[in-house]
């Protein structure tokens, strides 16, 4: 029970992911539902499903001080109206917003990926954004990617994609009541969704350059070919990425873009390898979260004694989220780089470090969506994804909605981009450099017990 429970916290921002994956979907003339026999029993079947499964598994009993049954009679009689899947979602994600939380969606079936990219038809361009001082600046560029061989680079902004411009779709999701880092999130993606779409359609792109110069491109958004990790449940398969290097002063690197099972053996493996190194910097930027139980086997690789990271309240009884040394942990420095973009999962296991001592986390300010949740299939095939359990750190802090505040705020800076610099990681070296320079300095007969300061004491 407690392996399956850790296992249900799963991401935050699915639903994002898989828009920014795809594409926005074609409106329908005439979904599929209304051509089956008993559509209208079959949506009616469905809402009673999402309507009762939040009544009787929401891990608050009050819902947050939500009428629960009030919301049922204000959107049941919409149902009439409903002529399509599309719009039934639409509604059921209108009364799930009710609630004000993360971790309750549903997802459509064309959302869902392929766990095989050969059967996928998703395109990439190999551009990631972020949404920089009210503009969509580019972060990464996949190498030998569309967008790589077109020229652009990391600190160019997205003005224009297939005519929509930015400012527009910003201005229309900041209008709503979501904390600055989901609004930054939300407008990071939705730009991201219609840079990416279907393989080998195009996406003209109007952008500024290092020099301000209006630029236009046309790219081919090409199969994605990568790695997909397998479907676990109904939790569906998600893209993969993964690096592991050594920087400046042997310094070690470690990035993932979510936490699935497929990895951890990459994650341990990598660990074990930088045993000698002096510092060990965790780059959980842009990571929505995933599986729960791996932020606990993670800090086991890291921690030297037996402690939590936090445990989850549900409506009936507690779980911690224990961690169990395993043999020859890391005892180096360790240093979490997040932003808006780290959610679930990964604020679980930035929390928990960050408030035993064990790292320092550097960066920007987390999403704060961390709710406990899983995944159930609706009969119209489409997920819903509901929380039963709410995530308190060590000592009782509340992360949903709050996030996790960096020990070192670092934010994003376009110049530096440009330059070929990530200042947050350039930020996370500097604390390793000055941290492991302090060690060294202490006369042997202290140096031990400065060690143990620096690693597990007060913050920088």
């Amino acid at each position: 029970m407690k392996r399956n429970i850790l296992a249900a916290l799963l991401i935050a921002i699915l639903g994002l992911m898989a828009a920014a994956q795809t594409g926005p979907r074609a409106p329908q003339v005439a979904a599929s539902a209304p051509a089956r026999k008993g559509a209208a029993d079959l949506r009616q079947e469905t809402f009673d499903i999402v309507w009762r499964t939040v009544k009787e598994k929401h891990f608050d009993p009050s819902f947050g001080g939500v009428d629960w049954d009030g919301v049922r009679k204000l959107y049941e009689p919409r149902l009439a109206a409903i002529k399509s899947d599309d719009e039934l979602y639409d509604l059921l994600q209108r009364m799930l917003g009710e609630l004000g939380q993360s971790h309750f969606q549903i997802i459509p079936p064309d959302a869902i990926a392929e766990d095989d990219p050969d059967k996928s038809s998703n395109g990439s361009t190999g551009i990631d954004l972020n949404f920089i001082n009210g503009q969509a600046v580019i972060t990464r560029v996949d190498a030998e990617s569309p967008a790589a061989k077109a020229g652009l680079r990391p600190g160019f902004i997205i003005q224009q994609v297939d005519g929509i411009v930015v400012r527009r779709i910003a201005g229309r999701l900041a209008k709503g009541k979501l904390s600055p880092e989901r609004v930054r999130l939300q407008i990071a993606r939705a730009v991201l969704a219609r840079i990416n779409g279907a393989a080998d359609s195009s996406a003209r792109i109007r952008y500024l350059d290092e020099r301000n110069r209006l630029r236009k491109v046309v790219l081919t958004r090409e199969k994605f070919n990568g790695e997909m990790s397998p479907a676990l449940g109904n939790f569906p398969p998600q893209r993969v990425r993964f690096e592991s290097k050594r920087l400046a002063d042997r310094i070690g690197y470690i990035g993932f873009n979510i936490f699935v099972v497929s990895l951890m053996d990459r994650i341990r493996a990598a660990i074990r390898s930088m045993s000698d190194a002096p510092g060990i910097i965790i780059d959980l930027r842009g990571n929505p979260g995933g599986l729960g139980n791996m932020s606990a086997g993670i800090a086991g690789l890291l921690e030297t004694k037996q402690t939590s990271l936090g445990r989850i309240r549900m409506r009936a009884g507690y779980q911690n989220f224990a961690v169990f040394p395993q043999k020859d942990p890391y005892t180096g420095l360790v240093v979490i780089i997040i932003d808006g973009g780290s959610a679930s999962t990964s604020e679980v296991f930035a929390a928990g470090m960050q408030e035993n001592g064990r790292a320092t986390v550097v960066g920007e300010r987390s999403l704060g969506a961390v709710l406990v949740s899983i995944f159930q299939k609706l009969p119209t095939g489409a997920l819903f994804q509901y929380a039963f359990g709410d995530y308190k750190t060590p000592k009782g802090v509340l992360i949903e909605g709050r996030g996790v505040v960096p020990d070192v705020e670092v934010k994003p800076d376009r110049r530096e981009l440009l330059k070929g610099h990530d200042p947050q990681i350039d930020a996370a070296i500097r604390q390793i450099r000055r941290r492991s320079s302090a060690i060294v300095s202490v006369p042997s007969s202290e140096a031990e017990a400065f060690a143990n300061f620096s690693t597990f004491g007060a913050r920088q």
